[in-house]
């Protein structure tokens, strides 16, 4: 019996590229985005059910686990990838964009986490990936929401590792590093400031991050979600991206204060 996957944010980029690798491995895949009315390739695919999931919204959740049961019987690996990025100075990011961002990386997937992991419990058996990022553990300026998020993220889900051992079920956290996908252009929300002290440090980050050529293919990333959700050991972080493996590198060698400075010495802040 082939095993079932759930992929949350799979419209495009590392989702999308995740759908793709798990249907190629032979994976029941249950491919949800929030507009499935849009998407014309991945409902093509044998053995691909495109659902809609807003996880915002604990309805389409209920419903994408209840439609992934009915179709395949169980849910062997959940891909918790959905994501929002709100960027800019703390100060002027309005209070909306602070509770979308905190809904949406954290409460919209512990919801997700929430209502797979009965199932999983019953089985005594599963895999959970959460998607983080390097962000997870280390930081830029402009980013505090999103690594706020992040570092939540991966304190949950090693936290939960400990409690669903027992119960049979892996937690496992993939952190990409910069991978080609249109995060910048759909996922992530600028706000705008009229402070030139903020203005100056965005302007020197938005060229920094322009000018970066050691960018990931999303199948790489995908790559390495497949690879979390097969090996079978209690892994519980893997980086996608060779920028990624550098940069986690740098952090852990460094203190704070050398870490910090190479940041500010790399965007000339």
């Amino acid at each position: 019996m082939s095993k079932t996957v759930i992929i949350t944010g799979s419209s495009t980029g590392i989702g999308r590229a995740s759908v793709i690798k798990f249907q190629e491995a032979g994976w029941n895949v249950v491919a949800t985005m929030r507009s499935p009315e849009k998407e014309e390739e991945l409902n093509k695919l044998e053995n691909v059910l495109v659902t809609k999931l807003d996880v915002l919204d604990q309805a389409t959740i209920d419903a994408t686990v209840q439609a992934a049961l009915d179709k395949f019987g169980q849910i062997d690996v959940l891909v918790n990838n959905a994501g929002y990025g709100a960027f800019g100075p703390m100060e002027s990011v309005p209070r909306e964009k602070i509770l979308r961002q905190f809904n949406t990386n954290v409460i919209g997937l512990m919801d997700v986490m929430r209502t797979v992991i009965p199932h999983m419990r019953e089985r005594r058996s599963g895999v959970i990936i959460n998607i983080s990022s390097v962000g997870g553990r280390m930081t830029y300026p402009m980013f505090s929401l999103y690594h706020g998020t992040k570092f939540a993220v991966e304190g949950i889900t090693e936290s939960m590792a400990y409690e669903m051992a027992p119960l049979g079920i892996q937690m496992k956290i993939v952190e990409p590093g910069a991978i080609a996908t249109d995060f910048a252009g759909r996922s992530l929300d600028i706000s705008a400031t009229d402070v030139p002290e903020y203005q100056r440090i965005i302007e020197k980050l938005m060229k920094g991050f322009s000018e970066n050529r050691n960018v990931s293919p999303a199948s790489l990333a995908a790559d390495v979600i497949f690879g979390a959700a097969t090996d079978g050991t209690d892994t519980i972080r893997y980086t996608a991206g060779e920028d990624a493996r550098v940069l986690m590198a740098n952090r852990k060698q460094a203190d704070d204060a050398t870490f910090m400075a190479g940041i500010r010495q790399r965007f000339d802040i």
